[in-house]
């Protein structure tokens, strides 16, 4: 039941350095992928591209078979408000089912909002919030 839940997320290992960011993003476009969500977080000497895309299976094959380091991860989704406070709101509720965030980012666009994070145990967590009354998106939603 909720494996439906699970977002798939790409992570994308680049080298820290001038237009490596802009070569990703034209693999993406060459596979005809589109990027729903994304973070960009650094570390020492190279980059982690995080990212919600409409393919992510085509996506993971097609930038491996380029040689791009790639890793899958499930990551949750919650709708929250576009508007001041739609953030307190989820993460309260988060906080509330007793769920720790290891990391997260959001997408606002098109009159609607979403919450994406990482848990280390994705399907508690999602049994978690539902069993809150919690609306957790479906892949399809997104």
């Amino acid at each position: 039941m909720t494996d439906e839940y699970m977002i798939k997320q790409l992570s994308i290992f680049i080298n820290n350095e001038p237009g490596r960011l802009a070569q990703i993003a034209a693999a993406l476009k060459e596979c005809d992928i589109n990027i729903k969500a994304f973070n960009i977080a650094e570390s020492s000497g190279f980059g982690v591209f995080r990212a919600i895309v409409d393919d992510p299976d085509r996506a993971y094959k097609e930038l491996s078979k380029k040689g791009i380091i790639v890793k899958e991860t499930n990551v949750i989704a919650i709708p929250m408000m576009d508007r001041p406070g739609g953030l307190l709101e989820v993460s309260r509720a988060i906080g509330d089912a007793k769920i720790n965030i290891e990391y997260g980012y959001a997408y606002s666009g098109n009159g609607k909002a979403s919450f994406f994070f990482r848990v280390d145990d994705a399907t508690a967590a999602v049994g978690k919030l539902l069993a809150s009354g919690i609306r957790v998106l479906k892949g399809n939603e997104i």
